[in-house]
């Protein structure tokens, strides 16, 4: 593992051990070159996904973008970092054993947005302004319109 402060390319292994909800492996790590300690992170990878976008472009699935826009969408919410991450991993797990390895970048916003709205309603919401492309006002009244009818 290459040392993102030096770039040194033999880094040793610290201490390793698996995370809360088992699902990787924290790693702590130390390079002999500069003396810095950083953390990388194992995970299971079933299959190589690929994310069909509405331009018709592929690009390789990043679980990171993923967890950066809920991350975004649930920031300053009274939401556990636990359960974002069991979100997180929900999604990627139903992603992966889909069977498909292309899948339309619609169906990744549609699964963000299902587990946001039983999690967090203002951060549906957030997330949903910038995935619907909210231009106006008007674009959250009517999505909030509706979000409210829904539960009457």
């Amino acid at each position: 593992m290459r040392c993102p402060f030096c770039a040194n390319d033999d880094t040793q292994v610290k201490d390793s051990r698996p995370t809360e909800d088992n699902t990787a492996i924290r790693r702590r790590r130390y390079c002999p070159a500069c003396g810095a300690r950083f953390t990388t992170f194992e995970r299971i990878q079933l299959r190589e996904l690929t994310v069909v976008k509405k331009n018709g472009q592929r690009v390789p699935f990043d679980r990171d973008k993923l967890a950066r826009s809920i991350h975004i969408a649930t920031r300053k919410r009274p939401v556990e970092p636990e359960r974002i991450e069991r979100m997180i991993n929900g999604i990627v797990r139903r992603l992966e054993s889909s069977g498909e390895s292309e899948i339309p970048s619609d169906t990744v916003g549609e699964m963000v947005m299902d587990a946001l709205a039983n999690l967090d309603q203002v951060a549906y919401v957030r997330f949903a302004s910038v995935y619907r492309n909210f231009r106006e006002a008007k674009d959250f009244e009517d999505f909030v319109g509706k979000l409210g009818g829904a539960h009457d």
